[in-house]
Formats: C-alpha cells, structure tokens, sequence
C-alpha cells in the first residue's frame, strides 16, 4: 500500500518535471523569437538611416543647396 502511493507520488514528480521543462522550452523559444524581431528591426532603422544620409550627402555633392534639399522634401 504504502510503495503504491509512493510510486505514485513519483509518477506525478516526473510528470510535473515534464510539463516545467515543456514550459521552459515555450517560453525560451518565444523569447529567442521577440529578440530577434527586435534586433532585426534595429538593424532596419539603423541602415535606413544610413542610407538617408547617404542620399543628403549625394545631393549636396550634386550642388544643391541644403535649402534646395529641403524644398524638395517637403513638396
């Protein structure tokens, strides 16, 4: 009587060890997922602005005047 209640005392261990682990593994792999959406969007705003940059400082070397740039931005 007394091993049945310890074997299933065990049993209900092992299984809860299981369902922790399954838990983990859910929210490690969510978490991996946010970083990475989080990194890519950095890496998209940071080389959008590069190459915003680049396209002021083309313009200015095309001899248009910060005046003319902004002109044409805001229109």
């Amino acid at each position: 009587m007394a091993s049945n209640v310890l074997i299933n005392i065990s049993k209900d261990e092992v299984e809860r060890a299981r369902l922790l682990s399954e838990e983990k593994f859910i929210l490690d792999t969510q978490t991996l997922l946010v970083t990475a959406e989080r990194k890519g969007r950095q890496e998209g705003r940071q080389e959008g602005r590069q190459e915003g940059r680049q396209e002021v400082v083309d313009l200015l070397r095309s001899g248009k005047s910060p005046e003319e740039i902004i002109k044409d931005y805001s229109s």
